[in-house]
């Protein structure tokens, strides 16, 4: 196994969480944003008010993108098994 498929192999797993990632992030991000604003709008600084929306928002995108983030992970995964001959040998 040489460096170059080491790093091959991590960039390529990196790339993948991040693109796995990337929805829930960006939700909880917007949700997060949108709660800030109405929270210094209406002077109401309750921790619990930014913590419910993004625990929905959360639930919400995996209900969504669920099914899309796991058969991105299986291809990986597929994709790492079929490598493992040519890694090793």
């Amino acid at each position: 196994m040489t460096p170059q498929q080491v790093i091959g192999i991590g960039t390529h797993g990196l790339e993948t969480m991040l693109i796995i990632a990337a929805p829930l992030l960006i939700v909880v991000l917007v949700v997060g944003f949108v709660v800030s604003v109405l929270q210094a709008a209406t002077q109401i600084n309750e921790q619990t008010l930014s913590f419910v929306p993004k625990l929905v928002g959360v639930a919400a995108t995996i209900a969504i993108a669920g099914p899309w983030m796991i058969a991105k992970m299986v291809n990986y995964m597929q994709q790492l098994f079929t490598q493992i001959p040519s890694v090793i040998g």
